[in-house]
């Protein structure tokens, strides 16, 4: 990554600053050897702020912060600037800087260069990338086999099976109610769309079951619930879905809420389902209310993973991934940008990518959480905090897991 910072700034300013301040301000601002050598010189100070000021906006949004007095800036051999981070957190940061004066203004321009993997936040220990063999074929990465969409529905249906095609699955099939095929087939072309019997218009109901656990029998992981709707029919189909399917799961969205609406289910699912509540979906599958999980994210994950004896992923800033044998794990991510809709679809197709290439399910979901908001960290670092589509996450998934890989994950 590289950036690019300028800055400037009156002579007069730091002069006045001098003046009212004096070693304070001094002191607070310039090292030693920076003193030193401007030896109170008004120009030589203001150059050395100027350059300083470029190279803070180099860091803006890179998590990486350096003060003033921490970015220091001598004269080089040739006589030209040089800028030195002080201390061991630069993360390999290299910086270059440049300084002229005219009419009583210092400017300044400031070239930082720094590895993406620099910029990503630290990883918790369960983060593990998918190895691709150089002999590996699409087999080699399994099948991932999703449930979704309904009417007025058909864009989850196609985040969660892009997504899960995006992390890497070998074979991604996205199996979609008769009369929203048409939509899906044009929408997917590297997703292979199926149509299932329908209950009602767009709706898959409990007639397909037969049909769809036999497609979950050839699969390595189904993600189930994006955009499925509320028919009766859907919600019974999902409950026996996921009672009886041999596969690990990825369950999200309506399918939680079918869960919800299924008591006699809580506790029989099995340790390679994995349920992705905001925590409005906990609140059903729970009975506490939001607030109550909002006071303790990381204790009403942990409880519910083991009411339910899965692996539950409460979704939010800092999401947290619990297992029903007590182990957590907390993503270091606040990012705003991704309170947008879609992208929860994303997340689940992530989730399952991993699992269909041999992750187990609770390393595959702290590795989706973690892979899905850095790509949403990516994003806000060029758009800001609004303005994010779930449809934009769906190119820089590779690219962040590219950066994981080259980072020794």
């Amino acid at each position: 990554m590289q950036r690019i910072g300028v800055d400037a700034v009156s002579v007069d300013r730091i002069a006045i600053a001098v003046k009212r301040s004096g070693p304070g301000f001094l002191n607070k601002v310039y090292t030693p050897a920076e003193l030193a050598y401007c030896a109170g010189n008004e120009e030589r100070l203001a150059g050395r702020w100027a350059a300083k000021e470029a190279v803070i906006k180099c860091f803006d949004g890179t998590g990486i912060c350096f003060p003033r007095r921490r970015i220091e800036v001598l004269p080089g051999a040739n006589g030209a600037p040089r800028a030195r981070l002080l201390g061991d957190d630069d993360r390999g940061a290299q910086v270059e800087v440049s300084i002229t004066h005219h009419s009583r203004l210092a400017v300044a321009t400031a070239h930082l260069e720094i590895s993406d993997i620099a910029t990503m936040l630290p990883a918790p220990d369960a983060v593990i990338i998918p190895d691709r063999p150089k002999d590996a074929h699409k087999g080699t990465f399994g099948t991932a086999v999703v449930l979704a969409g309904s009417l007025g529905l058909t864009g989850a249906a196609y985040l969660s099976s892009t997504a899960a095609a995006r992390t890497g699955a070998g074979l991604v099939r996205l199996l979609v109610a008769d009369s929203i095929y048409p939509i899906l087939a044009a929408k997917c072309t590297e997703v292979m769309a199926t149509p299932v019997p329908e209950v009602a218009p767009g709706a898959v109901g409990h007639a397909a079951y037969d049909s769809i656990l036999r497609q979950l029998a050839t699969a390595e992981v189904g993600i189930v619930g994006p955009g499925l709707g509320r028919d009766s029919s859907t919600w019974r189909l999902v409950v026996d879905l996921t009672l009886h399917a041999k596969c690990p799961l990825v369950i999200d969205a309506d399918g939680l809420n079918a869960l919800a609406d299924s008591p006699r289910s809580k506790g029989k699912l099995g340790k390679n389902r994995v349920l992705t509540p905001h925590p409005g979906e906990l609140s059903r599958l729970t009975g506490k209310t939001a607030e109550a999980i909002n006071a303790d994210r990381a204790g009403a994950a942990r409880k519910a993973a083991k009411e339910w004896g899965t692996i539950v992923v409460l979704k939010g800033a800092r999401t947290v991934v619990a297992h029903p044998d007590g182990r957590t794990s907390e993503d270091p991510h606040e990012v705003p940008a991704l309170a947008s809709g879609g992208t929860g679809d994303v997340l689940s197709g992530i989730i399952g990518g991993l699992i269909a290439q041999g992750s187990d399910p609770f390393s595959a979901a702290v590795t989706g959480v973690y892979v899905h908001a850095a790509a949403g960290a990516r994003i806000a670092q060029r758009l800001g905090d609004s303005g994010l589509l779930a449809g934009d996450l769906l190119p820089e998934i590779p690219l962040v897991m590219n950066v994981l890989r080259q980072g020794g994950l």
